[in-house]
């Protein structure tokens, strides 16, 4: 039985080491993450990159927080709740000025950090932009239009907006921490297509919405083929430059492969305010369209069944308390969380590690601090809950 034992162990050893020798990226990668606990990876760990050029313009102008009708003492209470709570960062804007920041642990306004999760929200964005250029057709067609390898595959049904809702209805991926997950596969692997194209088909599409960084890839690879060139590329001339954004890298599954769209570009806090701009003012960047209107709206319309938006944009909370303002909605990585309400044109980014304490304290602080404040019950009007889902 003993030497049973034995020879299984030197046989799991074998296969381990001839995995290992088969595909020297992807267990470099997964190693390296499980080291460092899965999060909070150092920039060198995102090899290859590649650029995505920017506009490199002036941050927007800074002007005192009553100049924009926020209280200081709101803002600085606001500050030691977020530095109680191991943050990096808290910047607010208001009407496109910069109206406070605080900073720790060496980070300032332009530290390069890894974006997580909102890179989600870029290629949602940029889904709106192909579509307002006639490259996408409209957001109900099927993905067999761009993807031939599913044009006789019932997974070739699933349709643009399935993917920018996140309820393509295919498998979810499993743990990062297993490396033989699908999961673990497309992030750390080094051929990103053929994993993703592999993913099976378990629900119908449209139905449920799911945490599943498949239908974000998926979702880029059909805009740089609608579009004809690398994703990188359409980035950076559709949006990443009318913003002013500075440079950017995006990960790539190996050299002059394929970028990843569900996570890690590496970009300046700066920036990730400038995406929040454009979120909270329906597409407009300093009154330019740069996303066709409305598509914000249905990029936080929630597939049936399911309570919250995809393309990381969530109009839920595990708070405490309601929010104050009945329009505010978050776009939320594993490192960075920024609250918006459009009707204040304001946007909050609290940047650092995970747990940000409760969701709802930093926002409603600095929201019930300001002069032109309304409680929901005085206001007059429009219900907000009936042009934002699920308030």
């Amino acid at each position: 039985m003993k030497r049973l034992a034995a020879w299984t162990v030197l046989a799991l050893a074998v296969v381990a080491i001839l995995g290992i020798a088969r595909e020297p990226p992807f267990w470099k990668r997964y190693a390296m993450s499980m080291m460092h606990g899965g999060s909070d990876l150092p920039l060198s760990f995102y090899q290859p990159r590649e650029r995505v050029q920017g506009g490199n313009l002036p941050a927007a102008p800074r002007v005192a927080p009553a100049l924009e009708s926020l209280d200081p003492v709101a803002l600085q209470q606001a500050a030691d709740y977020a530095a109680a709570h191991s943050s990096r960062a808290l910047i607010v804007t208001r009407h496109g000025h910069i109206v406070f920041e605080r900073y720790w642990q060496g980070a300032r306004f332009d530290s390069m950090v890894v974006s997580d999760s909102f890179a989600r929200t870029l290629a949602a964005l940029l889904t709106g932009i192909a579509l307002g250029e006639r490259r996408i057709g409209w957001p109900d067609e099927p993905i067999r239009q761009f993807i031939p390898e599913w044009k006789d595959d019932p997974r070739g049904a699933i349709t643009v907006r399935n993917l920018v809702q996140t309820s393509s209805g295919l498998a979810e991926g499993g743990s990062l921490s297993n490396p033989w997950s699908a999961a673990a596969r497309e992030r750390f692997g080094a051929n990103l297509p053929v994993t993703l194209l592999e993913s099976p088909l378990v629900t119908a599409p449209g139905q449920a919405d799911s945490d599943r960084a498949a239908d974000s890839q998926l979702l880029a690879l059909v805009i740089g083929r609608a579009a004809k060139e690398r994703y990188s590329q359409y980035l950076s001339e559709a949006l990443w430059r009318k913003i002013g954004a500075g440079d950017a890298w995006l990960w790539l599954d190996r050299d002059g492969g394929t970028a990843h769209a569900d996570c890690c570009l590496i970009t300046r806090l700066a920036d990730l305010v400038r995406v929040g701009e454009l979120l909270v003012n329906d597409g407009r960047y300093e009154g330019d369209e740069i996303v066709p209107p409305g598509w914000v709206h249905q990029m936080l319309t929630p597939a049936p069944g399911s309570v919250r938006p995809g393309a990381s944009l969530s109009l839920i909370t595990g708070a405490s308390e309601p929010f104050a303002a009945r329009d505010l909605f978050m776009v939320a990585g594993d490192g960075h969380l920024m609250w918006l309400v459009p009707s204040m044109h304001l946007v909050i980014l609290r940047s650092g590690p995970a747990p940000a304490g409760d969701r709802a304290h930093i926002p409603n602080l600095i929201i019930r601090g300001a002069r032109d404040y309304v409680p929901a019950q005085g206001r007059p009007g429009t219900d907000l809950s009936t042009l934002v889902p699920n308030h």
